[in-house]
């Protein structure tokens, strides 16, 4: 069996190259993780790998993704693998002999005798991978400003960290036996840095909020997970959201999960987010995001609108509707203002024109004045008719008609034998 955690088996050869932490030949694997991406091998063999239960390239741990100096640290294993050469081979020969006997996916030495994992490593556990660590190496030629190659050069084009960077050295020696890994030591900092849950004021909240869920995790495993913490009234799901909201019968319950499962909590593959839930009264008032602070700042009024409202006396404001106070107190009864009439408008004065002048007997009045068009546009009049007496009027000459013979009834639809006339015609 070959233990890898970076990838997929592409090359294979036998016997070589020699281990570098039991300086025995082994089998090497070489293979490329993706695009882009520079060629990876092993770097230790099988047993060496095994008795520390890490991965033969990166040499991190195959459960949680960390160092061994922060697995070690945190299951409080010692380590007794011996340095020297004529110890170290006759130790690993013993191994040998062990690791056979045993199944090849268990975890051999002091780590398959550990105890169960801690709260450290479900805090600082990995659970996406890690693909910045199968980027190809600087190139050194691009650095002093002499590569030619461009685009087709299989080494970044970066700059390089700050040599005095304790990360940029790091022994594979030092990472297997978990002494002096400036990559644990990063991650201890980052652990003792961590932010803790504090529990709310409010005794009476008893509910957990549970985000992160994704799509495969559901009541059933919400419920199976939480209930060894204490009696559950309720799981409420919200699937748009990925969450979900778990209340606990007792306050007590909801502490202990609350602590057992805050930024350790990983269940189908994906770490869940723990937080506490907020009171009724809270959430009755204020919506606010998840993480987000609450400011309680009084705004500024908008300018240009009319103020507030003045209270109402202290005897009016439980009477709402005018019944009276507790005493049965009439209440004052406002005296009525009297409303003035309206003022009197005078009827306007109607001024009535001037009368026409009357033309002297014999002229006739003066027509409307002729509209203003051009000689050239303005329409011809005609005579006027002359007026005859009721009887008396002379015929208006007939117009000829124009006669269609298809028109004629008796030739529509018929037809005329030879030899013979249409009607009406002489023979």
């Amino acid at each position: 069996m070959v233990i890898l955690a970076c990838g997929d088996v592409q090359t294979k050869e036998r016997y070589g190259k020699e281990c570098k932490i039991c300086s025995r030949p082994f089998t090497v694997f070489r293979w490329c993780p993706g695009a882009r991406m520079r060629f990876k091998k092993t770097e230790v063999c099988q047993t060496c790998s095994r008795l520390k239960n890490v991965c033969q390239t990166c040499l991190l741990d195959l459960e949680y993704g960390l160092p061994i100096q922060v697995r070690d640290a945190a299951l409080r294993i010692r380590d007794d693998l011996p340095r020297s050469e004529v110890n170290k081979e006759y130790y690993i020969q013993n191994m040998d002999k062990e690791l056979g006997k045993i199944d090849a996916t268990t975890p051999a030495g002091a780590v398959g005798k550990s105890q169960a994992a801690s709260d450290l490593l479900m805090k600082l556990a990995r659970t996406s991978p890690y693909y910045k660590r199968n980027r190809p190496h600087i190139c050194s030629f691009w650095v002093k400003g002499e590569c030619k190659r461009g685009e087709e050069c299989p080494y970044r084009h970066e700059k390089p960290t700050d040599p005095d960077d304790p990360l940029a050295d790091q022994n594979i020696k030092d990472r297997y036996y978990g002494i002096n890994d400036p990559v644990a030591e990063k991650l201890m900092r980052r652990a003792s840095a961590m932010p803790k849950l504090e529990s709310p004021e409010d005794k009476a909240i008893t509910t957990l909020y549970v985000g992160n869920l994704g799509e495969k995790l559901g009541e059933k495993e919400l419920r199976d997970h939480f209930y060894q913490y204490g009696e559950i009234r309720s799981i409420t799901l919200v699937p748009r959201q990925q969450c979900a909201f778990i209340q606990f019968t007792h306050r007590t319950a909801a502490e202990q999960a609350a602590d057992c499962t805050f930024n350790k909590l990983i269940l189908g593959g994906r770490r869940l987010t723990i937080r506490w839930g907020r009171s009724q009264a809270k959430q009755g008032s204020t919506q606010t995001v998840e993480g987000a602070e609450e400011t309680t700042e009084e705004l500024e009024p908008v300018p240009g609108l009319p103020g507030t409202l003045p209270m109402p006396p202290v005897e009016l404001q439980n009477n709402f509707f005018n019944l009276g106070v507790e005493n049965d107190a009439p209440l004052p009864v406002p005296m009525p203002v009297p409303i003035p009439p309206p003022p009197v408008m005078p009827p306007p004065m109607l001024i009535p024109p001037p009368p026409m002048p009357r033309p002297p007997p014999g002229i006739r009045p003066p027509g409307p004045p002729p509209f203003f068009f051009p000689p050239h546009l303005r329409p011809t009049l005609r005579p006027p008719q002359p007026l005859f007496p009721p009887g008396t009027a002379p015929a208006l000459p007939q117009l000829p008609t124009i006669h269609y013979p298809s028109q004629d009834p008796s030739r529509l639809g018929t037809a005329q034998a030879k030899g013979k006339s249409w009607p009406g015609e002489e023979q």
